[in-house]
């Protein structure tokens, strides 16, 4: 095929006139030096303007890096590739059509494109597609553009540019992106629980689920604290923003709940003393959390919020209820008396505590996203970890999320049949004076005998029966109660009163006649605490770790 036939033309190739020489002076005389070096060049560059003007396409195009094939006619026969083209796939004899001579254009799904601008005459472009040839292995990057011929029907220009070192460079910035990912990621997750806690009266789960594919990480934790006598602390935060910073704050609140929850302290408490250690740790950052306590004699899960989301429960009839009061500012704002909380959680019914990566979204009000929740978790069923996967899916939490999402689920089961005999309550109300001693005896003894304690476990738990209520008998005040409880795990002895002097453990003298009492609770029990209850007034608990068949 004869391309000279079509007029092509290559920018920058135009025929440049000739420069007229400048007459010399009237009177001759010699040319000035530079004048004459000036006349030099111009010739010098028309030559040159000559010289590529004589050279072919073929020319041209041989001496270009790229790849090219030339094609005419509606089949695409071969007019022309340059020597770049062949090195690559191997020399094309012209006039054959393009899907039997050029079957690489073929494997790289390139035909259907050069019939598009064959037809609409507007240039296409696809990107980085991979070459595999004996002889080269690597990416270009095809662009088909029309060819418009003075006669005939004109064709299509195939220029492929060498992308291999651009695609590779790609590969390893988004591998390099990934570890990157990764890494954050396994920062994130170090900072939560590796297990949670698992406390006697409550199967507990959660789920943290990162959002984006950057390497970002956010400021979601949760958390599970056995508290002892039975009771459990469950925390849910998030710091706001993301990356290290975020998670630094995170794991500093993290670690200061779970020493302020060592303190056995209301949750209003908890949270006042992680809103002043918020302002310090860092004042620019906002954070929000939920602190609860479940007191399994009290069938309730009491809280203290701070900017967080409400505590979502499922009675078990089915009915999902939000703990909507009372609530505070997020941590750190300072200022402001937070305050305690409670919800109905009796047996058979679920809580879920959570994050605003759960329910928001953007462009939409974020009470849609917790009606949705709540329709959600009032149709999950099953376990906790079950009902954290399907609540995910409900709100559509995908591994695509673009906000980080934690968590936490948790069940307090209705025991029934042979489960329930190894949860039980027994109470007695301290009446009277000193004669309320030996009436606390007779009750602990016989309770833990029908509980078919062993006659060991029995004696020591009589005698630190006897010990709280001695306690509580000289140093409280009335309305006061004993509390036995069992699970299948543990032995829990608990005296209230009135009073909210909390007692401690001291070394008492060889003269003295009292203060043996904790002594003798820290030495025959598993564990021992006291704290003050909410409607004033002290509890001071001591627990037997039952043997394990």
């Amino acid at each position: 095929m004869n391309l000279t036939r079509w007029s092509a033309r290559l920018p920058g190739t135009q025929r440049r006139n000739a420069v007229t020489a400048e007459p010399l002076p009237a009177g001759g005389g010699a040319v000035p030096a530079a004048r004459a070096r000036k006349g030099e060049h111009a010739d010098r560059a028309d030559e040159a303007a000559h010289g590529l003007a004589a050279l072919s396409v073929h020319d041209m195009l041989g001496q270009v890096p790229a790849l090219i094939a030339v094609t005419y006619g509606p089949s695409h026969r071969i007019g022309y590739v340059n020597d770049a083209y062949a090195d690559v796939f191997g020399p094309r004899p012209p006039g054959d059509p393009a899907r039997e001579a050029l079957p690489e254009l073929a494997e790289l799904g390139l035909l259907p494109l050069m019939d598009q601008v064959y037809r609409s005459g507007k240039p296409r472009t696809v990107k980085a597609r991979r070459v595999a040839t004996p002889s080269r292995q690597g990416y270009f990057t095809f662009t088909c553009t029309p060819v418009q011929a003075a006669a005939g029907d004109g064709g299509v220009l195939v220029f492929a540019a060498d992308v291999t070192d651009q695609v590779q460079s790609a590969e390893r910035l988004r591998e390099s992106e990934r570890r990157l990912h990764d890494t954050a990621v396994t920062l994130q997750r170090s900072l939560l629980p590796q297990e949670l806690e698992q406390p006697d009266d409550l199967r507990v789960a959660a789920t943290y689920q990162p959002g984006g594919t950057d390497a970002a990480v956010g400021g979601d934790w949760y958390d599970v604290i056995t508290l002892g006598a039975g009771r459990t602390a469950l925390v849910i935060g998030d710091v706001m923003g993301r990356g290290v910073r975020a998670a630094a704050v995170m794991g500093q609140l993290r670690t200061a709940v779970r020493a302020y929850a060592r303190l056995d302290l209301p949750p209003h408490e908890v949270i006042q003393l992680l809103d002043g250690l918020a302002a310090e740790i860092d004042a620019t950052q906002i954070a929000t959390c939920v602190y609860a306590v479940h007191d399994p004699s009290e069938s309730c899960l009491s809280y203290a919020t701070a900017g967080h989301l409400p505590i979502l429960v499922r009675d078990p009839q089915g009915v999902v209820h939000r703990a909507d009061e009372p609530t505070g500012p997020p941590l750190g704002t300072g200022g402001w008396m937070h305050t305690s909380g409670s919800i109905p959680l009796g047996p058979g019914s679920t809580a879920v505590l959570y994050t605003d990566g759960l329910i928001e979204r953007r462009g939409e009000d974020i009470d849609e996203g917790l009606a949705a929740l709540m329709n959600a978790l009032a149709g999950a069923t099953g376990t906790p970890s079950v009902i954290c996967d399907r609540l995910l899916r409900a709100l559509g939490v995908t591994s695509e999320h673009d906000d980080d999402v934690a968590v936490l689920v948790l069940q307090y089961p209705d025991h029934e049949g042979t489960d329930a005999e190894l949860f039980r309550n027994a109470s007695l109300d301290l009446l009277g004076g000193i004669e309320a001693a030996p009436r606390a005896r007779a009750f602990a003894s016989g309770v833990l005998a029908s509980w078919r304690f062993p006659v060991e476990l029995v004696d020591l738990g009589v005698l630190a029966a006897s010990e709280l209520v001695a306690n509580s008998l000289q140093h409280g005040v009335p309305p006061m109660r004993l509390r036995l409880r069992r699970t299948d795990r543990r032995l829990i002895i608990e005296v209230t009163d009135g009073d909210d002097h909390l007692p401690r453990r001291r070394r008492a003298e060889p003269a003295d006649e009292a203060g043996r009492g904790i002594s003798i609770i820290a030495t025959i029990a598993s564990a021992w605490g006291s704290r003050r209850t909410p409607g004033g007034g002290k509890a001071v608990w001591c627990e037997f770790a039952l043997p394990q068949s």
